[in-house]
């Protein structure tokens, strides 16, 4: 797992060095999947349940599960890069919310602070905790500051398949849930809100966007928890040499 998040997040920064204003999100979608391919993984989200893109590609209001799409990306938006890798029987999954251009200030903000509340929650991703320590830190959070956190979808073990058990939410009580083990594998995912936390399906039945159509950011790694501090398998630092 830990040469699968690696290789994801090389993934990533391939993406990154190609994310501004007029790309399209399929040639995003193309660059990773000729990646994980060409280091001999495979996309994770490829025709998983169905879904027909190796990148969940999430404009704006959308939150997950965006399909790629030829539009080209245009100053002020933003975009969640969502990827998972299967490499040697096992997956990573990670995700990364990029501002295309001018982005206004409470925008980039709502980025900066759910990429933060990553970390608080991985602060809580250890042995003896309890997956509502993870979810409370999160809320706890970003809450106050006035977003909101999307309840219906949630991070989740990971390793042999992409989605196991347990779910992870970003809302919770503290010592509420399954008791975390060390060992456990783990995607942390936060998905917060520039307004409400409601959100509505798409017809296409993948794309999940804010019910009032403002912006949404993730961010997510793929850890393992230890004793005294979660080892984060996923990295960004491929994301931000790109954006350098």
């Amino acid at each position: 797992m830990r040469a699968a998040g690696q290789l994801l997040a090389r993934a990533h920064g391939e993406v990154a060095a190609l994310v501004r204003e007029g790309v399209t999100t399929r040639e995003l979608d193309r660059r990773a999947e000729e990646f994980i391919r060409d280091h001999g993984a495979t996309p994770s989200f490829k025709g998983l349940y169905g879904f027909p893109h190796s990148c969940c590609l999430s404009p704006n209001s959308v939150v997950v599960h965006g399909f790629a799409t030829d539009e080209p990306l245009k100053s002020g938006d933003i975009i969640s890069v969502d990827c998972g890798v299967f490499l040697n029987g096992y997956h990573a999954d990670s995700a990364y919310t990029y501002p295309i251009g001018e982005v206004s200030p409470e925008v980039r903000q709502l980025l900066k602070e759910t990429e933060a509340s990553l970390y608080k929650g991985i602060e809580q991703a250890i042995a003896g905790n309890r997956v509502g320590d993870i979810s409370y830190a999160i809320q706890n959070y970003v809450a106050p500051k006035g977003y909101g956190v999307v309840r219906e979808l949630v991070g989740h073990g990971v390793g042999a398949s992409l989605h196991e058990k347990p779910e992870v939410p970003n809302y919770g009580k503290r010592g509420s849930g399954p008791l975390l083990q060390t060992g456990m594998t783990l995607a942390i995912e936060p998905m917060v809100t520039l307004g409400k936390k409601d959100v509505v399906q798409e017809k296409d039945g993948w794309t999940i966007r804010t019910r009032d159509k403002k912006p949404a950011a993730h961010f997510e790694h793929t850890v393992v928890v230890r004793k005294d501090k979660a080892e984060i398998l996923t990295s960004f630092e491929y994301i931000e040499k790109a954006l350098r």
